[in-house]
């Protein structure tokens, strides 16, 4: 019966894998694993806190919690598949008894250091293709700490781009800008503007769609909070009288339109329109409806 540990643990790297392929080489699909942690954190953070807002740390240790779980996995599969051919199949370093060392612990611990790449030597496989298996698993272990550095330093510049954002829809909020001024040459170079940058958080939140699990906290830099000021700007263009505004307006509706129709298929699920989505995902992130009427 030593196949069916060592099919369980190939079914088990081969699943590990395919959910890191779908997180951060897939820009349309996210991974079932890292979905679900993170949805998982998200939903805990916002229940714990007395004010229903998730907590700062909450995207962060997500991520750290995704890794985690993907090295485990992968950890364990490999384990799975080493463990029923200990110790016949493998050799011993001197002072090591091999009756002793062939339970399933033996078979983590030697699957840990080589997912790590440390490649102690203390116990190692002699056959054939366990002897190819090793050096596999250790180049897995080395792609997944290669692509966790690329992950992070891809989700930190869509956060930054993000919260740019935000930070501009919340300055012409408060600057309070006059519907006159609105309907201008400028008006119309500002809303293209606005479209082009919503567009840009439309494919980040594709390409990474952890990054809606991370919390603002400042009203001024979220767009949860600011986003319906947005859509207030495309409402006014589209009662301007100059023929650029109009189609600068048309242009930032449809993108708000997209960007809202993104964050209910992966995130919210109400199945309403642009209006409501941006309401509930202002209130998925602990903050109020700023839309002024």
């Amino acid at each position: 019966m030593t196949w069916l540990p060592t099919l369980g643990g190939a079914l088990l790297v081969l699943g590990a894998l395919r959910d890191v392929f779908q997180t951060l080489w897939h820009p349309t699909r996210h991974g079932g694993l890292s979905r679900l942690v993170m949805t998982c954190m998200w939903r805990l953070s916002t229940r714990l806190s007395p004010g229903r807002q998730p907590a700062g740390l909450t995207g962060p240790l997500g991520m750290v919690a995704v890794v985690a779980a993907w090295a485990l996995a992968m950890a364990v599969g490999w384990a799975l598949v080493y463990w029923p051919h200990m110790p016949e199949k493998f050799s011993y370093a001197a002072g090591l008894s091999p009756d002793e060392h062939a339970r399933p612990l033996d078979a983590f611990y030697l699957s840990l250091v080589t997912l790590a790449t440390l490649g102690l030597g203390d116990i190692a496989p002699t056959a054939g293709w366990l002897r190819v298996l090793a050096p596999v698993e250790a180049l897995a272990g080395f792609a997944l700490l290669s692509a966790t550095v690329a992950w992070i330093l891809g989700i930190y510049p869509a956060l930054a781009r993000r919260r740019a954002l935000a930070l501009r829809l919340s300055h012409l909020r408060r600057s309070n800008v006059p519907g006159p001024a609105l309907d201008s040459d400028g008006g119309a170079a500002l809303l293209d503007a606005l479209a082009t940058a919503i567009s840009v958080s439309s494919v980040d939140f594709m390409q990474y769609p952890e990054s809606y699990y991370f919390y603002d906290g400042d009203d001024n830099t979220s767009l949860p909070v600011q986003l319906a000021h947005a859509a207030e700007l495309a409402e006014q263009a589209g009662r301007a009288s100059h023929p650029d505004v109009r189609l600068a307006g048309a242009i930032l509706k449809t993108a708000l339109d997209d960007l809202a129709v993104i964050l209910d298929d992966r995130f919210l699920h109400t199945r309403a329109g642009t209006d409501r989505i941006i309401t509930v995902y202002a209130a998925d992130h602990g903050g109020a409806d700023t839309r002024q009427g």
